[in-house]
């Protein structure tokens, strides 16, 4: 494995060491009826499994990173929330979303 530059002290990672991510556009109201409707439904164990991050917030509309093999559960939790949540759009790359 290569070693990285002198004036760069980060290490490349293996894929398979990677942390997969998923990127999901969200339509909502507010961040916190975001995070609240995650946690209600897979709670604090299933909220660090998801790891969600917000990368991006504009006029109601999110990016939400959250962990490839949870995302299944995340959207669900938004379904059954009750609240007015819509996933646009979900994408590997955050330049797939197209905002």
């Amino acid at each position: 494995m290569k070693t990285a530059a002198k004036g760069n002290a980060r290490l490349k990672l293996k894929a398979s060491a990677r942390i997969k991510r998923r990127y999901l556009l969200i339509e909502s109201p507010s961040r916190d009826i975001i995070e609240k409707a995650i946690l209600d439904y897979i709670g604090i164990l299933g909220w660090a499994k998801a790891s969600p991050f917000f990368v991006k917030e504009e006029d109601g509309r999110f990016i939400l990173a959250v962990e490839r093999s949870e995302l299944n559960k995340v959207r669900a939790s938004f379904e059954l929330s009750g609240e007015k949540i819509k996933v646009k759009r979900v994408s590997g790359t955050i330049k797939g979303l197209k905002i």
